[in-house]
């Protein structure tokens, strides 16, 4: 979380709290496929990682033009891949249990244990890719993937569930009011 605060204040001169909140998602998915494998220096640097990996691989949204709105994809793949590739740097028989043969190079290992992890990671990529691709395309074939422009325009809440997310106090001068607002604050 702090990682990719970091990253986005030196970048964009100031931190979101959007971005806390991501970064601290990030750090929880990098560091669960090593949960039962490192230990606390390593978890530390797991973390340590995960905010600037996955800050700048959310960014390849803006550079390939696809929609991931709430980063979904943008932080959870990269950060997986990321813990599954630090496991095999940072396992450590002293979590895993002496004897057991699981250790990262970091702690001995000829290098076996990362191999093991690029292997899981392939067959993940591969398995979610084919997966997501047979229900992407059983959803297009039965009610389609995107829904009708009018219906983005009036919004989906209106469209879809008939109620809209705004309080009933909410009129068009109370929202000419804020967007007035805000849009002062942007430019000022």
């Amino acid at each position: 979380s702090l990682s990719w605060m970091f990253t986005e204040w030196a970048l964009r001169k100031r931190p979101s709290v959007l971005g806390i909140i991501s970064g601290a998602i990030a750090g929880l998915v990098t560091i669960t496929p090593g949960a039962g494998y490192v230990d606390t220096t390593g978890a530390f640097i797991f973390g340590l990682l995960a905010g600037p990996v996955c800050y700048f691989a959310a960014q390849l949204k803006h550079w390939f033009g696809f929609d991931d709105a709430l980063d979904a994809f943008g932080i959870h793949a990269p950060a997986g891949v990321l813990g599954g590739v630090l496991t095999g740097f940072f396992a450590t028989e002293t979590v895993t249990g002496e004897g057991s043969g699981i250790r990262g190079i970091f702690y001995g290992d000829d290098g076996m244990q990362l191999v093991r992890q690029l292997y899981g990671i392939g067959v993940s990529i591969a398995w979610s890719s084919v997966v997501t691709l047979i229900l992407l395309k059983g959803v297009d074939a039965t009610m389609g993937l995107r829904v009708a422009v009018e219906d983005e325009l009036i919004g989906l809440d209106m469209a879809v569930h008939g109620t809209t997310m705004a309080p009933s106090w909410w009129d068009s001068e109370a929202a000419k009011m804020l967007d007035t607002s805000h849009k002062s604050r942007m430019s000022g």
